[in-house]
């Protein structure tokens, strides 16, 4: 805390005088004892820091005239239940209310365009959240570890969701990402356990590394035409997925996509698949049918021989019609149960 602003404060309550212009970088930071605070009109910015780890401030109203909030004004306000952002903010910068864990709700007002890096971050108690239709941008973790955000609606505006976005947010049960959206970034929705459905829209070209890893709930995707890669992890641990369709605009599997999707039961693999990366298919114990395209055994076998199934004597294999003698007498797929033309 900077000494020029102890004068402000009596018994919790600081009340700054008319006239200020801005509340300086660290002004309040690590005031344990302050509770409230009332912020004049004439204030125009919060610097970043001001406020860091106030713990025991529970409530404040940012006036109209103020435009800018810094880095890391809130951060840590552990006993903050409620805030008033006002119109005159275009955007709310990185780690502002990170780790406010008081936190319950927050409107965030038409004319915000950006949500920033971490800016709700660790807000454990935060259960609703309004984004507006100008918010064009939510930043990498943005929501991360808000455990029990319960709904989200993201609007029509929005093209970019950042990096773990949302990840670990398991109090998230549906998802539906607008079609303005075009790419959804590594780990968005990583660790939200209690997603159980999720909408892809067709505007989507790019699903990054792990974005669905550890959603135990998932039961079931469809994923658009316009993804060419299922990247990294993307499904990495999601233990009650059981249904998934592959279009046929896939061409690569990387690493550990379905790694322990233990009640994966049947998947199709489209014939312009050409690379499936190592432990794809790992602890996917409850996979019982894999229906291919290609007709050249080889071919899949060089695809499939480090994609880590187990258990082939318990997995039926379907493939195309002429190519049931060629799979059965290669040595890899002789080793299925059963090879099945289809």
């Amino acid at each position: 805390m900077l000494d020029e602003y102890k004068q402000y404060i009596y018994e919790g309550k600081a009340i700054l005088p008319n006239g200020i212009r801005e509340i300086k970088a660290f002004a309040f930071s690590n005031c344990s004892g302050l509770e409230r605070i009332e912020i004049p009109a004439s204030v125009e910015i919060i610097h970043y820091n001001a406020f860091y780890d106030c713990i025991g401030l529970c409530s404040v109203i940012i006036p109209d005239s103020v435009k800018e909030v810094g880095h890391h004004a809130f951060h840590g306000c552990t006993e903050l239940t409620n805030v008033e952002i006002p119109n005159s903010i275009t955007k709310i910068e990185n780690n502002v209310f990170s780790c406010c864990t008081s936190l319950e709700s927050i409107i965030i007002p038409n004319g915000i365009t950006g949500i920033g890096d971490r800016a709700f971050y660790g807000c454990t108690n935060l259960i609703s959240v309004e984004i507006p239709d100008s918010v064009t941008s939510i930043g990498n973790g943005a929501f991360s570890g808000c455990s029990n955000l319960a709904n989200i609606e993201i609007p029509n505006s929005v093209t970019a969701i950042g990096e773990s976005a949302f990840q670990d947010c398991e109090g998230l049960s549906s998802v539906e990402i607008p079609d303005s959206v075009t790419t959804i970034w590594d780990k968005t929705f990583k660790g939200c356990t209690g997603l159980t459905s999720i909408s892809i829209p067709d505007s989507v070209t790019r699903i990054g590394w792990y974005v669905f890893s550890g959603c135990s709930g998932l039961s079931n995707v469809k994923i658009p035409n316009s993804v060419d890669v299922l990247r990294f992890g993307v499904f990495y641990g999601c233990t009650c997925l059981s249904n998934i369709e592959i279009p046929d605009s896939i061409t690569d599997i990387w690493d550990n996509a379905f790694h322990g999707c233990k009640r994966l039961e049947c998947i199709e693999i489209p014939n312009n698949v050409t690379t499936i990366g190592k432990s794809v298919f790992s602890e996917c114990s409850g996979l019982k049918t894999i229906i291919v395209r290609e007709k050249d055994p080889e071919k899949m076998e060089a695809r499939l021989i480090s994609s880590g199934l187990e258990n082939l004597d318990n997995i039926s294999l379907y493939v195309p019609i002429g190519t049931g003698y060629a799979y059965r007498h290669n040595e890899f797929f002789s080793k299925f149960r059963e090879v099945i033309p289809q």
